[in-house]
């Protein structure tokens, strides 16, 4: 499954590295770019060489647009998912992993970065003081992953645009800056392409989708500006989370309980495997009486399928699929 799940992905993305031909990234001696950055003009006076990334889907953008060759390593949990059938396996093999924790100042002043690429939860923190406040004092500058944009809603709330929208902007914005405009149009049109594929089939009758990401007291899911919002509503279901105006966020079970979802999707990464996420989701009492919960309609998906990254389209699809069967089962 997962082979073929690699070749559909490198044919939506035929022009990123998977043996095609693409054009040569942009000659480091161009003018200054200055790109549109959560919200705010930022100049870049030179096209980055050393770029480190933060965690596998921001690493996978680098890798679809086929920038390795401009990368110094990637900090990123090894709890992520099997990376032995991903589309841009050469990548991982090219690029350095600096760290199987999270970027520090120490690792990307080792690996002599001349770009930081992360996200607000995505390696940018306040508590470890990496902040792209920090690395400016030290000369290097940043890019924000564009999911990740914080909005001003509270200190802490995430998302300024609809998670298609995020991923198209950085795809974008990342071609403008490394010359590869072209690469990143392609693959931007191919997705829209799956995505609407997927959209035009979506059920009669909507199914609710709650989004599990982790959390026994209290569930980790996903608002309306996560890429999960997305992924759901293109895949022909309703996040019953849509109201809440963040990305990633804690929320009550008497939430859940109250909308009644007809599937959980589980985000599956970390020390708690899928399966005992599921065995929890069915056995935990107050739920016993969610749609989802009574019919075992439950659908797991990888943790890089459901944060913003160019599998997005793909996980689309494939809960899309999912959707349609629980339809035709009502």
């Amino acid at each position: 499954m997962r082979k073929l799940l690699a070749a559909a992905l490198c044919l939506a993305a035929t022009a990123t590295g998977c043996g095609a031909h693409v054009e040569s990234s942009a000659d480091p001696k161009t003018p200054a770019v200055t790109l549109t950055n959560c919200g705010k003009e930022v100049t870049y006076d030179k096209v980055p060489k050393r770029v480190v990334t933060n965690d596998v889907g921001i690493t996978e953008l680098m890798f679809a647009l086929g920038l390795e060759n401009r990368m110094a390593g990637f900090a990123m949990p090894d709890d992520k998912g099997d990376l032995t059938d991903v589309p841009w396996k050469d990548g991982y093999d090219k690029v350095k992993w600096l760290s199987k924790d999270q970027l520090t100042k120490e690792n990307v002043l080792d690996a002599r970065a001349d770009l930081v690429f992360a996200g607000w939860n995505y390696g940018f923190r306040d508590d470890g003081g990496f902040t792209p406040e920090a690395l400016k004092k030290l000369g290097i500058p940043t890019y924000i992953l564009t999911e990740s944009c914080r909005n001003g809603r509270t200190k802490t709330s995430r998302g300024i645009m609809p998670p298609l929208d995020a991923l198209y902007a950085d795809l974008t914005n990342l071609g403008t800056l490394f010359g590869v405009e072209k690469r990143a149009a392609t693959l931007i049109a191919d997705f829209k392409k799956q995505v609407a594929a997927t959209a035009a089939h979506a059920p009669a009758h909507r199914p609710k989708v709650f989004l599990y990401d982790s959390g026994q007291d209290q569930p980790f899911t996903s608002g309306r500006y996560a890429a999960p919002d997305e992924i759901i509503t293109k895949a022909g279901g309703n996040n019953v989370m849509h109201d809440v105006d963040d990305s990633w966020t804690t929320v009550g079970w008497e939430s859940v309980v109250e909308r009644n979802p007809d599937v959980i999707v589980i985000c599956d990464y970390g020390d708690v495997s899928a399966e005992q996420k599921r065995k929890f989701l069915l056995s935990y009492a107050p739920l016993r009486d969610v749609s989802a919960v009574k019919h075992k309609r439950i659908f797991v998906l990888d943790y890089v399928d459901l944060v913003e990254s160019p599998r997005n389209p793909s996980a689309i699809a494939r809960l899309g699929a999912y959707l349609r069967t629980v339809d035709r089962h009502r």
